[in-house]
């Protein structure tokens, strides 16, 4: 004998810790509501773009014709070669001034102005000492006083020959070298004062885009200003937003339903049977089984 005894019960829970962040989140959420519908420029906002507008325009009338030909001085050559014709005018200048020593290669003393005079007296100067020393002896026109008056004449003259000669030499050369330097020197000279004057262009410019940004300062300062007065409450409310959201995701809410079968054993039917039946009969036995058979 078998049997099937069952039984059924049904349970329901929420969890919702997630209930009181509703209202910061409905907060939030309404005031980024409100938030994104003034996206727009602000008045001050607009006033500062206007101003930095107008700056902008005001320097690029006063200073834009210069950066125009600043930028076209450039591109020929910012006037670097301008000058090349007062240098190579100088150098000529010094050039002929220097000429023909400069270019001179003839170093015979003897072409030197003023030489031959000063040997001239020398030689006389010589010649009239020898002869006067062999006269006063009774030995002139000797050969012992040609042999005198010759060595006397080349070790009073070489010396001086010599010199003149290496001063010929030396002057040429430093006339040669001086004409090379002061075109050098002039050149660099030149170049020095073109590429200052680029500088001073240069110069310029920075201080007219300095002034651009010091007119726009103002402008600027007001449009970061109202750039942080519209960003901090977005930040804020962000901050709130992270706090808030991952709050509200920690809730839940559930509803279960349970069974529970349980299987008799055939005593445990038949004892129940039995129980039936005795507590049936002791009906009858008294009367109450069937009350009206026994009535």
């Amino acid at each position: 004998m078998g049997g099937t005894s069952k039984s059924e019960t049904t349970q329901s829970s929420t969890t919702a810790p997630w209930a009181p962040t509703q209202g910061l989140l409905g907060n939030i959420i309404n005031q980024l509501g409100t938030a994104s519908s003034n996206t727009g420029l602000t008045g001050a906002q607009s006033g500062a773009l206007d101003t930095v507008t107008n700056n902008s325009n005001a320097t690029a009338g006063l200073f834009g014709p210069q950066q125009q030909n600043y930028a076209q001085s450039l591109y020929n050559g910012g006037g670097a070669l301008d000058q090349a014709g007062a240098v190579n005018q100088n150098y000529q200048n010094y050039y002929n001034q220097t000429n023909p020593l400069a270019s001179n290669t003839n170093y015979n003393p003897y072409d030197t102005p003023g030489f031959k005079d000063a040997i001239n007296t020398a030689t006389s100067d010589i010649t009239n000492n020898i002869n006067g020393s062999f006269a006063a002896a009774g030995r002139d026109f000797s050969g012992a006083n040609s042999q005198a008056l010759a060595r006397g004449l080349t070790q009073g003259l070489a010396p001086t020959i010599a010199a003149q000669y290496n001063q010929n030499v030396q002057n040429q050369q430093g006339a040669a070298g001086n004409l090379y330097n002061a075109g050098n020197t002039n050149a660099g000279i030149l170049s020095s004062l073109q590429q200052q004057y680029l500088t001073n262009q240069g110069a310029g410019l920075n201080a007219a885009s300095g002034g651009l940004d010091l007119s726009n300062a103002g402008a600027n300062a007001t449009l970061a200003a109202e750039a942080q007065r519209f960003g901090i409450p977005i930040q804020n409310l962000g901050l709130l937003a992270n706090i808030g959201i991952p709050i509200a995701g920690l809730g839940s809410q559930s509803t279960g339903q349970s069974s529970t079968t349980n299987q008799m054993s055939g005593a445990q039917q038949f004892g129940l049977i039995t129980g039936g039946i005795g507590s049936l009969l002791g009906n009858f036995g008294t009367g109450r089984a069937f009350p009206k058979l026994f009535g």
